[in-house]
């Protein structure tokens, strides 16, 4: 079992900056590929981000690449994501998820955190 918990998200302006975490309890943490998806009101969810368990590797949505950048602390049991550059259009719930692929049918998820982006 693997329990996830986000954190850092808030109200920022356009432009600005902002980085989530994603702090796991269990043992399998250090194996499971994570990323990073969000929800916007009226919208379905979408991926980000997502690392694998190496952290070697990397991928991105294209409305994110170059502004955004996941990371991983494998001795810490949390992901990052920074957020660059922040447009009106990040504006969502971010949710962390974690599995043995991103997306998987039975990964964890996190409960969620805000992030609103005013222009």
């Amino acid at each position: 079992q693997v329990q996830l918990v986000e954190s850092g998200g808030g109200l920022v302006q356009a432009g600005g900056s902002l980085r989530l975490s994603c702090a796991a309890s269990g043992r399998t943490f250090s194996v499971f590929a994570m990323g990073w998806f969000r929800q916007a009101p009226g919208k379905e969810r979408e991926f980000v981000a997502a690392i694998r368990w190496s952290g070697g590797s990397t991928f991105y949505a294209d409305s994110v690449k170059g502004r955004f950048t996941i990371s991983r602390d494998n001795g810490k049991k949390t992901v990052y994501l920074q957020m660059n550059s922040l447009k009106p259009e990040d504006t969502a719930v971010y949710y962390c998820n974690a599995g043995p692929k991103i997306p998987g049918p039975e990964n964890y998820w996190g409960q969620g955190t805000q992030v609103t982006v005013s222009s």
